[in-house]
């Protein structure tokens, strides 16, 4: 049997259907404050590309700078290409994103991995024989 994913005890298709005052009781207090402080112009157009593409009215992907976005519940089973500084990432959006950040799942920097050595790197590397 697959366990349901509940977000602070509360079924995702629950959540759909709160009110927004409902639904800030649950966030964390940081995301809370920042739903509550308003919704910049950026946002609100990204959030109405979301609910386009969940009415299934949008056919392009949706793709955005904008990685201080707060997941919200009908944004769950969407797609969103989120900008890394670099290129586009896209992130398939889960109910156990729920609360987080967009940019949370679209990291910035690569993994550093290092290589040999090169000829006069040290003293030492001009003993390695070269290929």
């Amino acid at each position: 049997m697959v366990k349901e994913f509940k977000y602070r005890g509360v079924r995702v298709d629950e959540l759909q259907n709160l009110s927004l005052e409902k639904l800030f009781e649950l966030l964390p207090s940081r995301a809370r404050r920042s739903l509550t402080r308003g919704i910049t112009d950026n946002k609100r157009k990204l959030l109405e590309e979301t609910k386009l593409a969940k009415a299934g009215k949008l056919t392009t992907p949706i793709k955005t700078h904008l990685r201080d976005v707060i997941i919200m519940p009908y944004m769950v089973g969407l797609t969103i290409q989120v900008f890394s500084g670099k290129e586009f990432h896209p992130v398939a959006i889960k109910p156990e994103m729920i609360g987080h950040y967009l940019g949370e799942f679209a990291l910035t920097n690569k993994r550093v991995v290092h290589g040999a050595p090169g000829v006069g790197a040290s003293r030492s590397s001009l003993y390695v024989p070269l290929k």
